[in-house]
Protein backbone atom coordinates (compact mmCIF):
# COMPACT_ATOMS: atom_id res chain seq x y z
CA UNK A 1 0.00 0.00 0.00
CA UNK A 2 1.32 3.41 -0.95
CA UNK A 3 1.62 6.14 1.63
CA UNK A 4 0.04 9.50 0.72
CA UNK A 5 2.51 12.39 0.68
CA UNK A 6 2.18 16.10 0.05
CA UNK A 7 2.87 17.39 -3.42
CA UNK A 8 5.90 19.66 -3.64
CA UNK A 9 5.08 23.29 -4.43
CA UNK A 10 4.48 24.11 -8.08
CA UNK A 11 4.50 27.28 -10.15
CA UNK A 12 1.13 29.05 -10.38
CA UNK A 13 0.45 30.38 -13.88
CA UNK A 14 -2.17 32.85 -14.99
CA UNK A 15 -2.95 33.46 -18.65
CA UNK A 16 -4.67 36.79 -19.26
CA UNK A 17 -6.01 37.69 -22.65
CA UNK A 18 -7.91 40.60 -24.03
CA UNK A 19 -7.81 43.16 -26.78
CA UNK A 20 -7.26 45.83 -24.11
CA UNK A 21 -3.86 46.46 -22.51
CA UNK A 22 -5.65 47.98 -19.52
CA UNK A 23 -7.47 44.70 -18.92
CA UNK A 24 -4.23 42.73 -18.90
CA UNK A 25 -2.63 45.24 -16.51
CA UNK A 26 -5.72 45.03 -14.28
CA UNK A 27 -5.45 41.24 -14.21
CA UNK A 28 -1.75 41.41 -13.34
CA UNK A 29 -2.49 43.80 -10.46
CA UNK A 30 -5.19 41.44 -9.09
CA UNK A 31 -2.81 38.45 -9.33
CA UNK A 32 -0.06 40.31 -7.47
CA UNK A 33 -2.50 41.42 -4.74
CA UNK A 34 -3.76 37.86 -4.28
CA UNK A 35 -0.66 35.73 -4.80
CA UNK A 36 2.39 37.99 -4.58
CA UNK A 37 5.16 38.96 -6.95
CA UNK A 38 5.31 37.87 -10.57
CA UNK A 39 8.47 35.78 -10.98
CA UNK A 40 8.36 35.58 -14.78
CA UNK A 41 6.15 37.42 -17.27
CA UNK A 42 5.83 36.29 -20.84
CA UNK A 43 6.03 38.52 -23.86
CA UNK A 44 2.70 39.68 -25.25
CA UNK A 45 1.53 37.02 -27.70
CA UNK A 46 -0.90 37.72 -30.53
CA UNK A 47 -3.84 35.33 -30.14
CA UNK A 48 -4.66 34.25 -33.69
CA UNK A 49 -5.26 30.49 -33.55
CA UNK A 50 -9.06 30.67 -33.46
CA UNK A 51 -11.99 33.03 -33.91
CA UNK A 52 -13.86 31.26 -31.09
CA UNK A 53 -13.71 34.30 -28.78
CA UNK A 54 -14.31 37.01 -31.39
CA UNK A 55 -18.07 37.30 -30.78
CA UNK A 56 -17.71 37.87 -27.03
CA UNK A 57 -14.23 39.43 -26.79
CA UNK A 58 -13.74 41.23 -30.11
CA UNK A 59 -10.83 41.07 -32.58
CA UNK A 60 -7.13 41.63 -31.99
CA UNK A 61 -6.74 39.53 -28.85
CA UNK A 62 -3.40 39.31 -27.06
CA UNK A 63 -2.32 36.89 -24.33
CA UNK A 64 0.22 37.24 -21.52
CA UNK A 65 1.29 34.65 -18.95
CA UNK A 66 2.26 35.47 -15.38
CA UNK A 67 4.22 32.92 -13.34
CA UNK A 68 3.88 33.80 -9.67
CA UNK A 69 6.81 33.77 -7.26
CA UNK A 70 5.07 32.31 -4.22
CA UNK A 71 5.15 28.49 -4.00
CA UNK A 72 1.73 27.11 -4.90
CA UNK A 73 -0.11 24.05 -3.62
CA UNK A 74 -1.80 22.39 -6.63
CA UNK A 75 -4.68 21.33 -4.37
CA UNK A 76 -5.76 25.00 -4.41
CA UNK A 77 -6.36 25.18 -8.17
CA UNK A 78 -10.17 25.12 -7.90
CA UNK A 79 -10.07 28.11 -5.51
CA UNK A 80 -7.89 30.03 -7.95
CA UNK A 81 -10.22 29.28 -10.88
CA UNK A 82 -13.25 30.47 -8.94
CA UNK A 83 -11.36 33.65 -7.97
CA UNK A 84 -10.34 34.40 -11.56
CA UNK A 85 -13.94 33.88 -12.70
CA UNK A 86 -15.05 36.50 -10.16
CA UNK A 87 -12.35 38.86 -11.44
CA UNK A 88 -13.56 38.45 -15.03
CA UNK A 89 -17.08 39.39 -13.92
CA UNK A 90 -15.80 42.31 -11.85
CA UNK A 91 -13.74 43.69 -14.72
CA UNK A 92 -16.67 43.36 -17.14
CA UNK A 93 -18.84 45.44 -14.77
CA UNK A 94 -16.18 48.08 -14.07
CA UNK A 95 -14.70 48.50 -17.56
CA UNK A 96 -16.31 50.60 -20.22
CA UNK A 97 -15.88 48.14 -23.10
CA UNK A 98 -18.57 47.12 -25.58
CA UNK A 99 -17.71 43.39 -25.46
CA UNK A 100 -19.56 41.23 -22.93
CA UNK A 101 -16.29 39.50 -22.00
CA UNK A 102 -13.39 41.88 -22.34
CA UNK A 103 -11.00 39.82 -20.20
CA UNK A 104 -10.38 36.07 -20.09
CA UNK A 105 -8.32 34.55 -17.27
CA UNK A 106 -7.06 30.98 -17.39
CA UNK A 107 -5.19 29.77 -14.31
CA UNK A 108 -3.10 26.66 -14.12
CA UNK A 109 0.15 25.38 -12.73
CA UNK A 110 3.41 23.97 -13.94
CA UNK A 111 5.41 21.09 -12.50
CA UNK A 112 8.62 19.64 -13.88
CA UNK A 113 6.50 17.05 -15.72
CA UNK A 114 3.35 18.87 -16.84
CA UNK A 115 1.30 22.01 -17.38
CA UNK A 116 -2.20 21.78 -15.90
CA UNK A 117 -5.06 24.15 -16.73
CA UNK A 118 -8.29 24.70 -14.82
CA UNK A 119 -11.66 24.81 -16.55
CA UNK A 120 -15.34 25.00 -15.68
CA UNK A 121 -16.21 22.77 -18.64
CA UNK A 122 -16.36 19.00 -18.26
CA UNK A 123 -14.90 16.78 -20.96
CA UNK A 124 -13.71 13.19 -21.24
CA UNK A 125 -10.09 14.13 -20.47
CA UNK A 126 -10.78 16.42 -17.52
CA UNK A 127 -10.77 15.48 -13.85
CA UNK A 128 -13.32 17.00 -11.49
CA UNK A 129 -11.72 19.00 -8.67
CA UNK A 130 -14.93 20.12 -6.96
CA UNK A 131 -17.25 23.15 -6.96
CA UNK A 132 -17.71 23.03 -10.73
CA UNK A 133 -13.99 23.11 -11.58
CA UNK A 134 -12.04 20.59 -13.65
CA UNK A 135 -8.35 20.16 -14.46
CA UNK A 136 -6.55 18.88 -17.51
CA UNK A 137 -2.95 18.09 -18.33
CA UNK A 138 -2.51 20.36 -21.34
CA UNK A 139 1.19 19.68 -21.99
CA UNK A 140 3.67 17.18 -20.61
CA UNK A 141 7.46 17.34 -20.58
CA UNK A 142 9.34 14.47 -22.19
CA UNK A 143 12.61 14.14 -24.12
CA UNK A 144 13.61 17.70 -23.13
CA UNK A 145 10.58 19.36 -24.67
CA UNK A 146 6.90 20.07 -24.13
CA UNK A 147 4.54 17.59 -25.76
CA UNK A 148 0.89 18.28 -26.56
CA UNK A 149 -2.05 15.97 -26.01
CA UNK A 150 -4.71 15.45 -28.67
CA UNK A 151 -6.92 17.98 -26.80
CA UNK A 152 -4.21 20.62 -26.30
CA UNK A 153 -5.41 24.05 -27.44
CA UNK A 154 -3.74 25.25 -30.66
CA UNK A 155 -2.06 28.22 -29.01
CA UNK A 156 -0.46 26.02 -26.32
CA UNK A 157 1.21 24.06 -29.14
CA UNK A 158 3.10 27.19 -30.21
CA UNK A 159 6.87 27.14 -29.88
CA UNK A 160 6.99 30.66 -28.41
CA UNK A 161 4.56 29.67 -25.62
CA UNK A 162 6.56 26.54 -24.97
CA UNK A 163 9.81 28.53 -24.76
CA UNK A 164 8.17 30.57 -22.01
CA UNK A 165 6.96 27.42 -20.24
CA UNK A 166 10.53 26.08 -20.42
CA UNK A 167 11.76 29.26 -18.70
CA UNK A 168 9.16 28.61 -16.01
CA UNK A 169 10.31 25.01 -15.70
CA UNK A 170 13.93 26.17 -15.31
CA UNK A 171 12.80 28.52 -12.53
CA UNK A 172 11.03 25.65 -10.79
CA UNK A 173 14.17 23.47 -11.15
CA UNK A 174 16.26 26.23 -9.50
CA UNK A 175 13.80 26.47 -6.64
CA UNK A 176 13.79 22.73 -6.05
CA UNK A 177 17.60 22.53 -6.12
CA UNK A 178 17.74 25.39 -3.62
CA UNK A 179 15.29 23.60 -1.30
CA UNK A 180 17.30 20.35 -1.20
Amino acid sequence: MGKPTSHPPVLLLLAAFSRYDAAIRWARDRAVEAWGTVAIESPVFEFTQTDYYKATMGPGLRKVFFALQRPFDPADLADVKLQTNRWEQQYAKEADHPEPRSLNLDPGYLTLAKLVLASTKDHSHRIYLGRGVYAEVTLYYKHDRWQPREWTYADYRREDYQRFFSQCREELCRRQRKDT
